[in-house]
């Protein structure tokens, strides 16, 4: 469906692209999103894994200072290359900063959660511990902005629900549940879709502009992280970790913030060659993958049921992505504008 939509709109343009040429196109940046974001998960699992380095706040912190460079660095590159580089302002603006800074309390508050969830429960359990999102979706927009769902979501919901606390028991009965990291995972998932409804709010401040929304989101988290690292008593832990002056650890670090500036862009690349519906279950098949290859990289042993939560959560996010996609074709202007904005969530921070 996504390849004939996505012909449809070459022939009108009239470039005569063929169709072979465009699903080659649409092949090369599935498979880069794909790429992009699982080596991202399971490089952020790396470093937050770290025995020798127990502070999650001040890698993530990392990370967001790394895209604020990004988005620097890609501003004076646009002002040398105007034709060949599109990228907007990236001029600090203190009005514009206080104005984003209830929705950079959210960011922090979903890139923390969704860190530490990922250093407690692993790659493996991580797509389930985290899959509570469109539940959430679905609370906040009847009791924040009072729009109802229709009932055909609403089971979908219940079928994500039943494969979250079906795996949760599994994880237990296997002897690896983690209960700090479902509920940090539970409270990514809540922040994910608050993330939502902000980002929806904030837009106008920054000119519709999702890259001037990371600059603004990432530095303001910058500053706030810092009290947090002290705070949470991280500052021990990095000053007596023994690999400060270790290039290839800076390295790692520094690949992570790149991925995670990264997939902004390749999930914007996704959405342009195909859609939005497309992009979502493009989405729940990566989740699979990825949990499957986490799995085998592990040389983990799971039970048959283990694997079923796993695809309830699945076959239930992409139940409800799909739902939803055909409620906004016959009547868009009722549909939840959280939903719509969710691409806008995934493009302000990796994979969530």
């Amino acid at each position: 469906m996504a390849l004939a939509g996505s012909r449809d709109s070459t022939d009108q343009d009239g470039t005569g692209e063929s169709f072979i040429l465009r699903s080659i196109k649409i092949a090369v940046v599935v498979t880069l999103y794909w790429f992009i974001s699982i080596t991202m998960v399971f490089l952020n699992n790396y470093l937050l894994d770290n025995k020798d380095l127990d502070a999650p706040i001040f890698i993530t912190f990392f990370q967001c200072l790394v895209s604020v460079g990004l988005c620097r660095l890609m501003y004076f590159l646009s002002t040398l290359f105007p034709g060949n580089i599109d990228f907007p302002s990236m001029k600090f603006d203190l009005k514009v900063s206080r104005e984003v800074l209830p929705l950079s309390i959210v960011f922090i508050g979903m890139i923390t959660f969704n860190n530490l969830c990922l250093k407690h429960v692993g790659v493996a359990f991580y797509t389930v511990g985290r899959s509570l999102s469109t539940v959430f979706n679905v609370i906040f927009s009847y009791t924040i902005i009072k729009q109802t769902t229709s009932l055909k979501a609403l089971l979908c919901c219940g079928v994500i629900l039943g494969g979250f606390w079906l795996g949760v028991d599994q994880e237990g009965v296997a002897g690896s549940l983690s209960w700090t990291g479902v509920i940090f995972g539970v409270l990514a998932s809540a922040c994910v879709s608050l993330n939502a409804i902000f980002t929806k709010k904030v837009m106008p401040v920054v000119d519709g502009s999702i890259w001037k929304l990371s600059f603004y989101n990432n530095l303001n988290a910058c500053v706030l992280f810092l009290p947090l690292i002290v705070i949470f008593g991280e500052l021990g832990s990095i000053f007596n970790f023994n690999r400060l002056g270790d290039p290839q650890f800076w390295g790692m670090m520094s690949l992570g913030g790149l991925f995670g500036f990264g997939i902004g862009y390749v999930t914007g690349l996704q959405i342009k060659f195909t859609s939005p519906l497309t992009h979502n279950v493009s989405g729940t098949a990566k989740a699979c993958a990825q949990t499957v290859l986490a799995v085998m990289y592990n040389h983990s042993s799971k039970s048959p049921l283990w694997w079923t939560s796993n695809m309830m959560v699945l076959a239930g996010s992409s139940g409800y992505t799909w739902v939803k996609g055909m409620e906004m074709k016959k009547a868009p202007a009722q549909i939840p504008q959280v939903t719509v904005s969710k691409e806008m969530t995934q493009k302000n921070h990796p994979d969530v």
